[in-house]
């Protein structure tokens, strides 16, 4: 690891670690992962019978992106990969139901920097389910913690749980990772601290030293789980990176499946939306999963996440409703697949709608825009909100990392 001194990442965001910090069980036998029943298959819907569809290929880019060891770089590696995959077909069926999610989930780690290795993170701790909470328990695809949630600024009501809302929790995670990296200078130490807390893994490493490259599984005494973690995550990737080995073949997923985004204008009964988008409710319920109470709220961001061909009939749907209103915009799809539409008016998904700045803008004024940064604020999340680029953040504040603290005030647009 490289000994370099980088500012303090966010403070609150990293008190505790993203996921369950109890000792974790051994780990189930192969027989006993979810049964393919709980995820509904909402790629498998039938294929547009016109010309071919472009179909997304995930995995030539996550290989593109991993940072960590490869298949024999620990024999424990392996031998979990070979459980994931003792039973090929099984194995094949699963990634081709979480693949609208996990392609959703790696476009979020690259805006953020974030290896691939992490974005196959959500199958070591749930398979990609959003599991519901139960009391004082992990909930999501990510398992976070209530107060976990509580510091990355991530929203628990009756009615709506961020933890289980694809959007919100994914990009709250690969901030929280980015952060933990800027911290470690190592991303091993970045996913045992998203297991164990970044404290406790601080304590180690100024206790034992930074871990050398080499083994590429640290020997840091780490609890059993908190190794186990790791293990998993870099076999998952050794499946990734060497299908043939294991016998499998990788799906794809055309890009009518693919995931986007739909800006909801004013509240929405899911069970409105997925007969007018023409998808099940029960699979249009679990890729929103965070809308516990079954409606769209527009207080947690009105952001509705389906398959692109249920999406174009949504919006056109919705547009119909408002046509003896012009002036009221009920929708629109985002522009990109899995990202928020930025247009003219609309808030990010990370913020809710009151902390929109209501000041005039900076070339409105001629001043500079300065933020004071808030828990659970990043670069990029400001970036989007202020529509500048990080890299322009960083050079108006002289910044060399990406961490920034509670209460720094930041200049968040040109300078005169």
């Amino acid at each position: 690891m490289k000994h370099v001194l980088r500012p303090l990442p966010l403070a609150l965001t990293l008190l505790v670690a993203a996921c369950a910090t109890a000792p974790v069980p051994e780990a189930p036998p192969p027989h006993a992962e979810a049964p393919s029943s709980q995820v509904p298959d909402v790629a498998a819907a039938p294929a547009v019978p016109q010309a071919a569809v472009p179909v997304t290929n995930v995995w030539d880019r996550l290989r593109g992106s991993f940072a960590m060891a490869d298949c024999d770089a620990d024999p424990a590696i392996d031998t979990w990969a070979r459980r994931y995959t003792h039973s090929p077909k099984r194995f094949e069926a699963q990634m081709q139901r979480i693949l609208p999610r996990l392609v959703y989930v790696e476009e979020s780690a690259a805006r953020h920097g974030v290896p691939g290795e992490f974005a196959l993170l959500p199958w070591v701790e749930s398979r990609f389910r959003p599991v519901p909470p139960d009391r004082n328990r992990a909930a999501g695809m990510w398992q976070i913690m209530p107060g976990t949630a509580r510091h990355m600024g991530l929203s628990m009501s009756r009615g709506y749980d961020a933890r289980l809302d694809l959007t919100e929790s994914t990009d709250k995670v690969m901030a929280l990772l980015s952060h933990y990296h800027d911290y470690f200078q190592d991303w091993r130490l970045a996913d045992y601290a998203y297991n164990a807390g970044r404290y406790g893994v601080e304590r180690l490493v100024n206790r034992e030293g930074a871990p050398p490259a080499e083994p590429a599984v640290p020997t840091l005494p780490v609890r059993a789980g908190t190794r186990a973690h790791l293990v998993k995550l870099m076999a998952i990737a050794c499946v990734v990176r060497e299908p043939e080995r294991f016998h499998v073949t990788l799906p794809t997923l055309d890009e009518d499946h693919q995931l986007v985004a739909i800006e909801v204008k004013q509240r929405l009964p899911l069970k409105q939306a997925a007969r007018q988008a023409g998808l099940p409710l029960a699979a249009l319920a679990d890729i929103n999963a965070g809308y516990r109470n079954g409606v769209i709220d527009t207080r947690h961001g009105g952001r509705l996440l389906l398959p692109r061909r249920q999406a174009g009939q949504l919006r056109t749907a919705l547009l119909a409703q408002a046509v003896g209103d012009p002036s009221e915009r009920v929708a629109s799809v985002s522009a990109k697949p899995g990202l928020p539409d930025l247009g003219d008016g609309d808030a990010p998904a990370t913020r809710k709608a009151e902390h929109i700045p209501a000041t005039p803008t900076a070339e409105a004024t001629g001043q500079p825009r300065i933020h004071k940064v808030r828990p659970g604020d990043t670069l990029f999340e400001l970036a989007r909100r202020y529509r500048v680029e990080v890299a322009q953040l960083k050079r108006w504040n002289h910044l060399r990392g990406n961490a920034i603290r509670i209460g720094q005030k930041l200049r968040v647009s040109a300078p005169d």
